[in-house]
């Protein structure tokens, strides 16, 4: 017995793609994501229509009834346009066949049965057919409705030819038991899947990078991140992607002193950091490689045990590899997350000493607009299991957090600015460019940092005269 859902296509466009398709003696469907999110209570304003014929021609009649420009791209056969709101993407139904050498397939045109066997789960496979004698009817050959319900992800065909076929479906599948998963109902990845996805996980080397790093931002941008990279590291996909994460895993133990499992530290940090930062993918980025250095400089001391000395300097001199690697930007976003890796133990540092103003001061220059973002992260980094250590951290670190306010109210030390400049001392002392020039506006940075003068061209310019006069420079007439 079919089943209707007229309820969830009460949208003008489906209306409208109904009467085209009428006209014209095709069969038209909405398929996909909008399916699944309607099931799931989730809004949605990405609409795939697949139609057993043309989806461009199909698109244009839509368009010209609509009166919405249509953009098409021929090489894939799919069209879109913009109508209430929604981006309706149009693509014929189609059967395909893949090469081992690539994911890229061998298309032909086919029937809705053939468009839904080249699903990647069987909860995208679902459909709602828009025929007038059928409006709202669920397609759903594969038991779609069954498995979201019990929040399975799993895959119309055997495993191990949709994976082989498409290697990317293999992060897709962690990607979606990550972000559909809430507290009332956790996704999971079928175990025939898992296992299947450990015997493929080689096939990852057929996929470009920059497909690789899209999935792995989406991944990043869920509510609880953590979820995605253990499940990649459960199919054996992560040595393939980020062998530098998989690298932070174990505990060694020497004398009967271990230290704690850097990789479930990193993956605590990063739910921490994705809780209150509002979706800032790349703090997020410098959270998952806060540690990242960390395996590099372990080493085992009898008197103070496991230590990671410098761990920070070296992450911060992987990063620019690691998203080389992975075809991510390499322009500020790439130097935000080093710059961040980098002073990630300052914070926490000025906890632990005395917290004095030109060690604050130092943070502020060094940080600059970002000491906001470092101090969420440093923040997220506290994840002892002694609520009294936490506890005490956190009150020392309101402290440093209000010294930061302080000293940026009376100093004006974020985004520094020399009041000192080249063009004033070569102009005051009748000097071309040469060394002395950077000496002295080092000895004046310095001199405010430390906290010796204020942040003013007044006393900047009296210390600066003194310490030229020791260099020999003499003011010209």
């Amino acid at each position: 017995m079919s089943v209707t859902f007229p309820q969830y296509l009460d949208k003008r466009i489906f209306r409208v793609v109904s009467e085209v398709a009428a006209e014209k003696g095709v069969r038209a469907f909405v398929i996909g994501g909008y399916v699944r999110d309607c099931f799931l209570g989730n809004h949605c304003k990405d609409i795939d229509i697949v139609v057993e014929g043309s989806g461009i021609d199909f698109a244009m009649a839509v368009g010209e009834r609509t009166r919405k420009k249509v953009s098409y791209f021929k090489n894939f056969g799919t069209a879109m346009l913009h109508f209430d709101g929604d981006e309706i993407e149009f693509v014929g139904a189609r059967r395909e066949s893949y090469r081992r050498e690539s994911r890229k397939p061998i298309v032909e045109n086919g029937t809705i049965e053939d468009d839904q066997l080249r699903r990647d789960f069987t909860i995208n496979a679902m459909a709602f057919s828009l025929q007038s004698d059928s409006f709202g009817e669920l397609v759903d050959p594969f038991g779609g409705i069954r498995d979201l319900d019990k929040g399975i992800i799993r895959t119309p065909l055997d495993p191990d030819t949709t994976y082989s076929d498409d290697p990317l479906r293999m992060l897709r599948a962690v990607r979606f038991a990550s972000r559909l998963s809430v507290p009332e109902r956790t996704f999971r990845i079928v175990p025939e899947s898992m296992e299947s996805m450990q015997r493929m996980a080689p096939r990852l080397s057929i996929l470009s990078k920059e497909r690789i790093s899209d999935e792995l931002n989406k991944m990043l941008l869920t509510s609880r991140p953590s979820m995605a990279f253990r499940l990649m590291d459960e199919a054996g996909l992560l040595p393939y992607i980020l062998p530098e994460l998989t690298a932070l895993k174990g505990v060694e133990t020497i004398d009967g002193r271990g230290h704690k499992d850097n990789f479930s530290h990193t993956l605590a940090v990063l739910d921490n950091v994705a809780a209150v930062d509002g979706g800032n993918l790349w703090l997020r980025w410098a959270a998952l490689l806060h540690d990242i250095g960390k395996p590099e400089s372990k080493r085992y001391d009898p008197a103070q045990g496991w230590t990671f000395h410098g761990h920070e300097v070296i992450g911060s001199k992987m990063v620019p590899r690691i998203f080389s690697a992975l075809k991510l930007p390499l322009d500020d976003k790439m130097k935000y997350v080093r710059k961040l890796v980098w002073l990630h133990l300052r914070p926490i540092a000025l906890v632990d000493d005395l917290v004095t103003d030109s060690a604050v001061r130092r943070l502020l220059f060094d940080a600059g607009d970002d000491i906001d973002d470092l101090m969420t992260l440093c923040g997220a980094d506290i994840t002892s299991k002694n609520p009294v250590k936490v506890a005490r951290i956190k009150a020392n670190f309101e402290l440093v957090r209000k010294k930061l306010v302080e000293v940026e109210e009376k100093d004006a030390i974020r985004n520094f600015k020399n009041p000192i400049t080249g063009d004033y001392v070569m102009k005051l002392y009748g000097i071309p460019p040469c060394s002395e020039i950077g000496q002295l506006k080092e000895y004046v940075k310095e001199a405010i940092l430390d906290g010796r003068i204020g942040n003013n061209f007044e006393e900047a310019d009296a210390i600066m005269r003194s310490r030229a006069a020791e260099l020999g420079l003499t003011p010209v007439e």
